[in-house]
């Protein structure tokens, strides 16, 4: 049985556990924490807007949401897309029906995506939403105060800030073709020296087409 924080019990069904012992395995501490807050967040939110969602794959989509940082799932793709696909792998080899485990794709791949995920599923939505309150804040005056301490209680932040920075600015480093046109062009740009952003209106310009 699951403990109890801000009057939420995650699911603990034997793929729900899987997911965590995976996240908490391969995830620094700061990443794994972000994580359950991010879903913790996005149950409050829920709640608050009245949106109704499946609780076990918008659990299993929060918990894996970021395993394309970590070092065993980072691949060549988007740090979503890589993880993205790691966690529909693991999924589907444990039983998760491809209907659900591709949902939970969408999740994890969509979860950078302002103005796409939320007009998507209720579970890829509701994982944005809670994401996003973690990240940045968005939304988080909405939620009780006393919830989220109990949240940040359970789960502290642990220099999230400084940390996720250097984590994004090394995927830059190492992949800058992955930030073109998505939201880690800003780290790349403001902290990665040499970072040359995507231009979009210089790729239309240049175009082999006579208008």
């Amino acid at each position: 049985m699951t403990t109890e924080i801000a009057g939420i019990h995650a699911p603990d069904t034997r793929l729900a556990q899987d997911a965590t012992a995976l996240a908490r395995e391969v995830s620094a501490p700061y990443l794994f924490h972000h994580v359950m807050r991010s879903y913790y967040f996005g149950e409050l939110a829920a709640r608050q807007s009245g949106l109704a969602c499946d609780r076990e794959l918008l659990y299993l989509s929060v918990v894996l949401h970021d395993l394309g940082l970590t070092e065993r799932f980072a691949g060549p793709e988007r740090f979503e897309v890589d993880g993205a696909n790691a966690a529909r792998t693991f999924l589907e080899g444990r039983g998760l029906p491809r209907e659900k485990a591709s949902l939970v794709w969408d999740a994890i791949a969509l979860h950078t995506s302002l103005g796409i995920a939320p007009h998507k599923e209720p579970e890829v939505a509701v994982a944005h939403l809670g994401i996003s309150i973690d990240y940045g804040g968005v939304g988080l005056e909405a939620l009780p105060r006393g919830a989220v301490e109990e949240i940040l209680r359970a789960y502290p932040r642990l220099e999230m800030k400084q940390e996720l920075r250097r984590t994004l600015c090394g995927v830059v480093a190492r992949k800058p073709h992955t930030a073109a046109g998505n939201f880690l062009s800003a780290f790349g740009r403001r902290y990665v020296p040499g970072f040359q952003p995507f231009d979009a209106s210089a790729l239309l310009e240049g175009a082999p087409f006579d208008s």
